[in-house]
């Protein structure tokens, strides 16, 4: 098995549509298809304010995807990174490659200067919270949207 990630290309927007469509689907959620089109435009723009996102092959075969951005912190000199979507698909889990994005992500916030990598899961997502419970420390912290 040869894992390769990279970052997103143009031509991979069907194979990401997939892979995030899966993912949103797991989170029992979807959007609009204006918002596919607009974060596929931004994953791929250089606005230092969009996301960036890697894919991750398997074999020459898209199978997971991470999209994060660098931002500023009230509480730090230096930006800190919000992986804000990580997925692997189903037939790819436990084979190393959720662990592959989420130290490549590292990788890049280390190059960027930005030692703080952080991002958020649903309680339920007890496999994912396995890995992240290795490679990651869990916080005191509880999310709060606006009604």
């Amino acid at each position: 098995m040869t894992i390769l990630i990279r970052p997103l290309l143009p031509g991979d927007e069907a194979d990401w549509r997939r892979l995030w469509t899966d993912y949103l689907t797991f989170y029992e959620a979807s959007v609009a298809e204006p918002v596919y089109a607009t974060t596929f435009a931004r994953l791929l723009g250089d606005d230092p304010q969009d996301f960036s996102a890697l894919i991750a092959e398997v074999d020459g075969r898209p199978l997971g995807l991470a999209h994060y951005l660098f931002h500023r912190h009230c509480w730090r000199i230096e930006n800190v990174c919000y992986l804000q979507d990580l997925f692997v698909a189903p037939q790819a889990r436990g084979t190393g490659l959720g662990r592959a994005l989420i130290e490549a992500v590292y990788a890049r916030a280390d190059a960027a200067g930005c030692p703080s990598v952080y991002w958020l899961t649903q309680e339920f997502n007890s496999q994912a919270r396995q890995l992240y419970d290795r490679i990651a420390k869990v916080t005191p912290f509880i999310r709060y949207t606006r009604a």
